[in-house]
C-alpha cells in the first residue's frame, strides 16, 4: 500500500523530475494468454489463460493492481476441481460484475463437435478474486451454432439499455446472443434468432466490444495463433449486432520487439476516454507456442473515432493509480 501511495503522489507533483514509472512488458511473469481485463474495488484486474499444453490447462490464475506497475498474483482461483464437467484446455476468461457478484466465463475441452461435453462454461464467486464455483452445473453453451466452436467468448453490456450480451466463437465464426438477466441462458431477439451471426471477413477468433461516442467497436484476432501473424483487426457499428465491416489491423507483431500479437481486451479508465488494449505476445526467440506474455499498450483514437495502429512495446504504460 505505501509503495503504490507513493507513486500516486509521485504523479501528481507539478514539473517532477523524477523519472515517470512505466508498467514493462510482459507486466507480470510466467506463460499466459488470452487476457481479459477489468477495474473492480478500485484495483485493476486481468483473467488470463495459463498457457501451457491443453492437457496442463486445468487452472486459472488472475491478477491485481493498483497503478499498472506492480500486481498481486491470486493463485488458482477456478480449476477442474470446481467444475465437474471440465477437464482440459481452460480459455479465455471474461469477467462481468452484477448484484455484488461477479461472473467468470470460461471455455473448457475444447470440443469439436456436438456429441463432446465441454463448451463455454459460467462460474460465480462473492469477490473479483475468487475462489469461484461452477454457476450452472453444466456449459452455458455446448454446441455450433452457425459454425462456431464455443470458446473465446467476450461479455458487453449495451449502456444504451443495459442488455447484457455475449460474443464468442472459434473456427472463424462469430455469434452475438443476448443473455438473461441472471446469466443462466439466453433470450431471442426479435426474429427469433438465439445466435445471431456476426462474422466479418478474416474473422477467426478472440472477439471483443466495446462503446464509445455511440458506437460500438467490435475487435477480433486474425491469423494462427500459433504464427506470426496473429493480430488484431475491428469494425464499427451503430448496433451492438452490427453490420460489421472490417475497417483494418490495429495491433500486429513487430519484429524488433514481439510476434504473435494478439486475443486482447480494452481496458477503459472510469470517468476518463483513456483506453489502454491488453493482449498477449510472443518475446523473441520463442518457438514454443505456449511461450505467450501479457502484455499492456495505449490504445488511441483519432478526430473521427477511428481506432490508431498500437505500437507495441517493451517499456508498456505510465502508472496509472486508480483515484
Amino acid at each position: 500500500m505505501r509503495h503504490n501511495l507513493f507513486y500516486a503522489l509521485l504523479l501528481l507533483l507539478p514539473g517532477r523530475v523524477f523519472a515517470q514509472v512505466k508498467s514493462g512488458n510482459p507486466i507480470f511473469p510466467g506463460w499466459y494468454a488470452d487476457p481479459e481485463t477489468a477495474v473492480f474495488d478500485h484495483q485493476y484486474w486481468v483473467y488470463p489463460t495459463y498457457s501451457a499444453r491443453y492437457n496442463q490447462q486445468v487452472f486459472f490464475d488472475a491478477f491485481s493492481s493498483r497503478d499498472l506497475v506492480h500486481w498481486v498474483k491470486h493463485p488458482d482461483i477456478l480449476d477442474t476441481g470446481a467444475v465437474r464437467w471440465a477437464r482440459r484446455a481452460m480459455w479465455a476468461p471474461a469477467i462481468a460484475e452484477k448484484g455484488g457478484k461477479y461472473y467468470f466465463f470460461f471455455g473448457a475441452n475444447d470440443i469439436q463437435n456436438d456429441s463432446s461435453v465441454g463448451g463455454i462454461g459460467v462460474a460465480v464467486a462473492t469477490r473479483p478474486g475468487g475462489p469461484y464455483r461452477d454457476y450452472l452445473g453444466h456449459p452455458l453453451i455446448d454446441e455450433f451454432h452457425n459454425g462456431a466452436q464455443p470458446i473465446d467468448q467476450a461479455v458487453f453490456q449495451d449502456p444504451a439499455d443495459g442488455t447484457w450480451y455475449l460474443l464468442y466463437g472459434g473456427w472463424k465464426h462469430c455469434n452475438i446472443a443476448k443473455m438473461r438477466s441472471d446469466f443462466t441462458g439466453f433470450i431471442p431477439f426479435a426474429d427469433g434468432t438465439v445466435f445471431k451471426e456476426i462474422t466479418p471477413e478474416s474473422y477467426v477468433e478472440g472477439p471483443y466490444m466495446i462503446y464509445r461516442k455511440g458506437k460500438y467497436y467490435f475487435m477480433w484476432s486474425e491469423g494462427g495463433w500459433t504464427g506470426p501473424d496473429y493480430s488484431v483487426a475491428y469494425a464499427m457499428a451503430d448496433k451492438p449486432t452490427g453490420p460489421f465491416q472490417r475497417i483494418g489491423k490495429i495491433l500486429q507483431q513487430d519484429m524488433a520487439v514481439a510476434t504473435g500479437a494478439g486475443h486482447h481486451s480494452v481496458l477503459h479508465i472510469p470517468g476518463t476516454d483513456d483506453y489502454y488494449i491488453v493482449y498477449h505476445r510472443r518475446p523473441l526467440g520463442e518457438t514454443d507456442a505456449n511461450h505467450r506474455v501479457v502484455c499492456i499498450d495505449k490504445m488511441v483514437f483519432d478526430k473521427d473515432g477511428k481506432i490508431m495502429p498500437v505500437k507495441i512495446t517493451r517499456e508498456g504504460v505510465d502508472a496509472r493509480p486508480l483515484r
